[in-house]
C-alpha cells in the first residue's frame, strides 16, 4: 500500500437514471497496490458505482479520476485506454468463439504487439485455460469460464481492475479458489476493485472497503475493522453471520 496518487478516485459524485437519484455524493480512493472491496445488498448502486468508473454512465455531477486525471464524460474506450480493466459479472465471454479468441479480445488496444508472454502468463495461473485454448468458451464450466474472464481482463495490462460479483453463480468449492486466485493477482502487484455479495470472503482478502446503502457511503474502513463491526454485521451484511 502507497500514498502515492490514487488509481481511482471519486469525487462527491452524483448520478441520475432520469429523475432516480442512484448515487449520492460519492467518495473513495483506491491507492496502487490495494484492493478495496464495494459492500451494499441490492440496489444499492453498486452496479451503477462501475459503470460510472467506466464511462457508462456519466455523473449528474462530481468527478472521477484515473492516476489523478479527470475522465468524467469520456468514453468507456478511452477509459479502457488509460489502464481500467473489468472482469463482469457472469463473465460474458464471447461463447461461440474459442478461449484463445476471448483472450485476444482483451488485449485488442495492444494490437501489434507480442502477446506471447501474457499467455503464458495466464496459462501458468490457470493451468486449465491452457488446456481448453481451443475450445469454444460457451462450452466450458462456470468455474473454467471465470477463469477465462479473469485472463481476458488480464491481457489488457491495467493499472486497475475491476470485478463485478466475481464469486455470483459459482459452486462453493470454486468460490474459495477464485478469491485465492484474485489474492494472489493483488499480491503480485495489480490494483483491484472488487463489487462483491459475499462480504465475508471479500473482506478476508481486501486491505479496505465501502460500504454502500441507498447509494450513500455509509461505512469507510480497513477490511479487519469492517469484518470486526458488529453494527455492519447487524444492519447491513447480514451473511456474516
Amino acid at each position: 500500500m502507497t500514498t502515492d496518487t490514487p488509481v481511482l478516485e471519486f469525487r462527491n459524485v452524483h448520478t441520475h437514471y432520469g429523475p432516480v437519484h442512484v448515487l449520492k455524493d460519492v467518495s473513495m480512493e483506491i491507492r496502487p497496490g490495494e484492493l478495496v472491496c464495494l459492500l451494499g445488498g441490492n440496489a444499492s448502486g453498486k452496479t451503477t458505482t462501475l459503470k460510472t468508473i467506466l464511462g457508462m454512465v456519466v455523473p449528474s455531477s462530481g468527478d472521477v479520476l484515473v492516476d489523478g486525471e479527470v475522465v468524467t464524460g469520456k468514453s468507456t474506450a478511452e477509459i479502457v485506454a488509460r489502464g481500467v480493466s473489468m472482469v463482469p459479472e457472469n463473465r460474458r465471454l464471447f461463447k461461440r468463439m474459442t478461449v484463445l479468441e476471448n483472450l485476444e479480445i482483451g488485449a485488442y488496444l495492444r494490437e501489434g504487439e507480442d502477446l506471447e508472454e501474457d499467455l503464458e502468463r495466464i496459462f501458468e495461473m490457470f493451468p486449465r485455460v491452457k488446456e481448453r485454448l481451443h475450445q469454444k468458451a460457451g462450452t466450458l464450466s462456470g468455474g473454467e469460464q471465470q477463469m477465462v474472464a479473469v485472463g481476458r481482463a488480464l491481457m489488457a495490462r491495467p493499472k486497475l481492475l475491476l470485478m463485478d460479483e466475481p464469486s455470483m453463480g459459482l459452486a462453493p468449492i470454486l468460490v474459495q479458489q477464485n478469491f485465492e486466485i484474485i489474492q494472489q493477482i493483488n499480491e503480485a502487484g495489480m490494483t483491484i476493485f472488487m463489487v462483491e455479495q459475499n462480504a465475508n470472503m471479500a473482506l478476508s482478502i481486501a486491505d479496505r472497503g465501502y460500504v454502500l446503502q441507498t447509494g450513500q457511503i455509509v461505512l469507510a474502513d480497513t477490511a479487519e475493522r469492517l469484518l470486526a463491526n458488529e453494527d455492519l454485521r447487524r444492519a447491513y451484511l447480514g451473511e456474516l453471520e
